[in-house]
């Protein structure tokens, strides 16, 4: 009888050792949620995670695995990544394995400007991060970060003028020669469909020498409030 369990338990010892060596490679490969906290710094100027989190220039990323490309209602997307989601992408592990290492590479029309995560563990551990906010979306905690605005804050009295669409438009034939009126990206980002609010923030922070960009900071400083959150509402409707 002895022979014969011996031989037996060696299986099962070897096929735990598989399981166990398995597992343990799966955990380094998922990455450490911890550490893709600091690597989503990187993100944050754009997206929003966690409690409380909304829209911003680009969508929130609560309960991004599982989603459709483009499927976040309320959101505009690039024509480019709707046309993701109709072809059937869904946001999965390996899919944003390789968007996070080069978004052009999955989508390559992407209005997105972040060039990409070259270092495989900071892309491991950024998405062990985002599916800190996929797995258990009820349970995230009221002290969750969000994304930390890199802009100065803007006075809620200029962010409540309402922009004339009308003269946003006529305003608008300078910024056209350069931005791509229909949004599409020319290796100079795409200003349309941005939330009002973040378009007036850039634009006082170009005005108030905050970005950097000089001639940004020329144009800025040449409109009113008013002229600014016209040129908000054009191109914010602009589709």
């Amino acid at each position: 009888m002895k022979r014969l369990l011996d031989p037996i338990r060696a299986i099962i010892s070897g096929l735990f050792l598989v399981c166990m060596a398995s597992a343990a490679a799966k955990a380094e490969d998922i990455g450490d949620p911890e550490s893709g906290a600091q690597v989503w710094k990187k993100c944050a100027s754009c997206h929003m995670i966690g409690q409380g989190a909304r829209n911003k220039l680009g969508p929130h990323l609560n309960e991004v695995f599982g989603r459709r490309a483009a499927g976040l209602d309320g959101f505009n997307y690039s024509k480019a990544l709707r046309r993701a989601g109709a072809d059937g992408v869904v946001w999965s592990r390996d899919k944003l394995e390789v968007f996070l290492e080069n978004p052009k590479s999955l989508v390559s029309s992407t209005r997105m400007k972040f060039r990409g995560l070259r270092d495989k563990k900071e892309r491991a551990d950024l998405i062990a991060f985002l599916r800190e906010y996929s797995s258990s979306p009820r349970d995230i905690p009221e002290s969750a970060p969000t994304a930390a605005p890199t802009d100065p804050d803007v006075d809620p009295e200029i962010l409540a003028i309402e922009g004339d669409t009308a003269y946003g438009e006529y305003l608008s034939s300078e910024c056209v020669t350069c931005h791509q009126a229909d949004g599409d990206d020319k290796g100079i980002p795409s200003i349309t469909g941005w939330p009002q609010a973040d378009f007036v923030t850039a634009m006082h922070a170009y005005k108030n020498q905050a970005r950097p960009h000089p001639v940004m900071r020329m144009m800025a400083g040449r409109l009113s409030n008013e002229e600014i959150a016209s040129l908000a509402a054009f191109f914010g409707g602009v589709k």
